[in-house]
C-alpha cells in the first residue's frame, strides 16, 4: 500500500514525486485527487492507467492563482470576475486554451478548451511549490465512489501509487462545480461545491444547462457507482436493501434496511454533501444488492447531490468503470 503522510509533513515529498513524474493522492476541499504534473505527458498518462479512465474524458488543471491560470487559458472579463469571486474554492472554469499553453493534450482530451481551478489548502500549496499546473481527477478507480478520506484512497488505489497525503475528511464532499465560459454566456457542465445560484448572482447571468458530448470531468452517464444497484427518491424500503436517508422523516419500512445512514438528520445540504461518498461506500460494503435513497431537495447543493446520485444509479453495462 502507499505511504500515508499528514499534509503538514508531506509538501516536499509530494513535490519531489511530481517532479519525478510520479503520482500523488492529495486532499482538496472537495474530494481527494490523484495528482500529476499537468505538463508531463507520461505522468498524465499514468493517471489514466491507475484509474482505468477513458482518454476522451478531460482533466482539470489545478493552479495556484489566476496568474498561473492565465499562462494556459484565456480569461474574458466575465471569467476573471468568477475566478476572483470564487478562487480559491470549488469552482472550475472551462476556458479557451491560451497560445503556447504548457498543459499536455492528454489533460484537455484534444479539445481547444482547458478546465482550470484554484483549490484551497494543500492542493494550492503543492501547485505553487511545483510552479506549474497539476492535473488531479478523483483518486479512485474510474467510475467508482469518489474518496473523501485518505483511507478510502488507499483502499482503492493504494497499491498503485507511492504516496497518499492525509488532510482529514474533505470539507465539501462533492467535486467542484464546472462552468464553461463561452463569450458572454455560461454553461453549467457539472453541478458541484458552489451552488448554481451563487454563480448566477456573481455573473448576473442565468446558467445554460443543455450540453452535448463530454466537455469536462464527471459528465458520463454512469459514474460514482457502487457495486450495489440504487433506487432513488424512494418512499418505501424493500427487504434486504440498505438505506441512504436524508432529514428527520423516514421512508416506510425503514426498519427493514440492513443498514441505515442519514446524510443529514437535520436536513442540512452541506452536511449531506460532505457525507455522500463515504456513506455510499459504507452502505455498499454491507453487501446489500440495492441501496435505497430517500429524496434529497434539489436546490443549492442538492443539485450536485442529486446529479451524483443519478449517475451512480445509471445503467452500467457499457459505461461501468469509466468517468
Amino acid at each position: 500500500m502507499a505511504e500515508i503522510l499528514p499534509e503538514e509533513l508531506a509538501l516536499e515529498a509530494a513535490c519531489r514525486l511530481l517532479e519525478a513524474g510520479e503520482l500523488v493522492a492529495i486532499p482538496t476541499e472537495t474530494v481527494y485527487g490523484l495528482a500529476a504534473d499537468a505538463t508531463n505527458g507520461d505522468a498524465v498518462a499514468r493517471i489514466f492507467e491507475v484509474k482505468g479512465r477513458p482518454r476522451f474524458n478531460p482533466l482539470i488543471a489545478h493552479v495556484a492563482d489566476r496568474k498561473m491560470a492565465e499562462r494556459i487559458a484565456i480569461f474574458s472579463p466575465l471569467a476573471a470576475r468568477l475566478a476572483d469571486s470564487f478562487w480559491p474554492g470549488p469552482l472550475t472554469l472551462v476556458l479557451p486554451q491560451g497560445e503556447g499553453s504548457s498543459v499536455h493534450p492528454l489533460v484537455t482530451a484534444g479539445l481547444d478548451t482547458v478546465a482550470v481551478r484554484c483549490p484551497k489548502g494543500f492542493g494550492r500549496a503543492l501547485t505553487a511549490q511545483l510552479g506549474r499546473p497539476v492535473a488531479a481527477p478523483s483518486a479512485n478507480l474510474s467510475g467508482r465512489i469518489t474518496p473523501t478520506t485518505a483511507e478510502a484512497v488507499n483502499a482503492s488505489i493504494g497499491e498503485r501509487i507511492r504516496l497518499v497525503v492525509d488532510g482529514g475528511p474533505a470539507l465539501v464532499g462533492v467535486e467542484s462545480t464546472i462552468v464553461k465560459v463561452a463569450g458572454d454566456s455560461l454553461v453549467l457542465l457539472r453541478p458541484g461545491g458552489v451552488a448554481s445560484s451563487e454563480v448566477e448572482k456573481v455573473a448576473g447571468l442565468a446558467l445554460q444547462r443543455e450540453v452535448k458530448g463530454v466537455e469536462a470531468p464527471g459528465m458520463l452517464s454512469s459514474h460514482y457507482a457502487p457495486d450495489a444497484q440504487m433506487r432513488l427518491d424512494i418512499d418505501t424500503v424493500e427487504d434486504g436493501e440498505a438505506l441512504l436517508a436524508f432529514g428527520p422523516n423516514r421512508a416506510g419500512n425503514a426498519q427493514k434496511a440492513v443498514m441505515m445512514l442519514n446524510l443529514s438528520p437535520k436536513g442540512d445540504l452541506r452536511e449531506a454533501a460532505a457525507n455522500l461518498f463515504s456513506y455510499l461506500s459504507t452502505l455498499d460494503a454491507t453487501g446489500a444488492t440495492t441501496i435505497a435513497v430517500e429524496p434529497v431537495p434539489r436546490q443549492g447543493l442538492g443539485e450536485a447531490i442529486n446529479d451524483r446520485l443519478s449517475r451512480a444509479a445509471a445503467p452500467r453495462d457499457t459505461l461501468r468503470g469509466k468517468d
